[in-house]
């Protein structure tokens, strides 16, 4: 395990101003400051994913991360100004590999993909820096600043997102920050304290996340609408589940029945998860809890996406089957004088890549009687 021993040394400018506060408060006249840490960190040859230096303000994190770490340590990216921030990623990755980070850190909007970097929110822009950093350094990064400029529930979430998408990529990574509320959520494998100088072995576990569930009206869309990838409506036969973390609305999933002459059943109508709340599986978790309810009725239950990383996770999921592969619906298909399927032009969906999946994870007969999606329950 390496010594890091680093100096930084300022010399001190004279001026009039400068020999007054010298005065005023008693200092002795000085040239120059010298300041020295000397830490251990642990060795990029030896078995870690991820580390955590942390400490208060002027405790030295960035010199040390420095010393130890050298180019690998990242401040900031430069991105275009006039375009989207899709085009500040490296020419060589394809569009597929950026979606996927980017909702591999939580950032999961795709209206939002399209946007150039300066319009996007202080989350928004954490996440996507975060997502380049990932693809921009591959073997190793650190981060300085980490979560500095976000509020502390975007910081949790997008600690834990990061953490997951590092671990499943393969790579390391190290934050510098002063905020210790972080520290369970990054599950970091070791983490420098500079308040103090130490070092601590052994990774860290996150905190639980309790996703409390709640039948609903419509009126909680109003929070969500705007965020949904494919439209800000809402039917208005549409049952809405919330998901709710720390009595605060993180989820939401609102559902259709859906009429067939032989097989009736229930359609997702609407899957949503705020950005602050994205990375961690939560959409999911209240997706598959829903069709759990309604499985419960006897009924096929079946969910239409065209988000990338949804597609992927049913796809290998036990609990979904895929019923249609991705393909653009109803393209090339005609009907009557040369239109297209009712409804297609007006939701333009056979632009768009879907994927049909049906839910074939156990039902939840109880639990949907509680909620109220079956009456009796045999």
């Amino acid at each position: 395990m390496p010594a890091v021993h680093a100096v930084v040394e300022c010399r001190l400018p004279e001026s009039f101003r400068v020999r007054q506060v010298e005065g005023m408060f008693d200092l002795p006249p000085a040239a120059g400051e010298r300041c020295a840490f000397d830490v251990e960190v642990p060795s990029t040859e030896e078995p870690w994913t991820i580390g955590l230096i942390v400490g208060p303000s002027g405790s030295g994190k960035t010199t040390v991360a420095r010393q130890a770490f050298g180019n690998h340590l990242i401040e900031r990216w430069d991105w275009p100004a006039n375009k989207s921030l899709l085009d500040g990623f490296p020419a060589a990755l394809g569009i597929s590999d950026i979606t996927q980070l980017l909702s591999s850190v939580g950032f999961s909007t795709p209206p939002a993909w399209v946007r150039p970097y300066w319009a996007l929110s202080n989350g928004e822009q954490f996440r996507v820096n975060l997502a380049r950093t990932l693809a921009e350094m591959p073997e190793l990064a650190v981060v300085d600043e980490f979560t500095s400029v976000v509020d502390r529930t975007v910081a949790r979430i997008g600690s834990a997102a990061v953490a997951k998408a590092v671990r499943r990529r393969g790579q390391r990574f190290v934050a510098v920050t002063c905020h210790y509320d972080v520290m369970a959520w990054l599950e970091p494998d070791w983490v420098l304290d500079m308040a103090d100088g130490s070092l601590t072995r052994g990774r860290l576990r996150r905190p639980d996340i309790a996703l409390e569930i709640v039948r609903c009206n419509r009126s909680p869309w109003r929070l969500f609408k705007r965020h949904h990838y494919l439209s800000a409506e809402l039917n208005p036969a549409a049952q809405c589940f919330a998901g709710l973390i720390e009595n605060e609305p993180a989820a939401l999933v609102a559902v259709l029945p859906f009429p067939h002459p032989h097989c009736p059943g229930w359609r997702e109508h609407r899957c949503v998860c705020l950005p602050d709340y994205q990375g961690l599986g939560i959409g999911t978790a209240i997706s598959e809890f829903v069709a759990s309810l309604f499985a419960a009725t006897g009924k096929p239950y079946t969910s239409v996406t065209s988000h990338p990383a949804m597609m992927r996770h049913r796809s290998r999921s036990p609990l979904w089957r895929m019923i249609r592969s991705p393909s653009r619906v109803g393209a090339g298909r005609r009907m009557g004088r040369g239109r297209r399927l009712a409804g297609l032009d007006k939701t333009l969906s056979w632009r768009r890549m879907t994927a049909s999946f049906r839910f074939v994870g156990p039902p939840r007969p109880e639990l949907a009687r509680q909620f109220g999606v079956v009456k009796d329950v045999r």
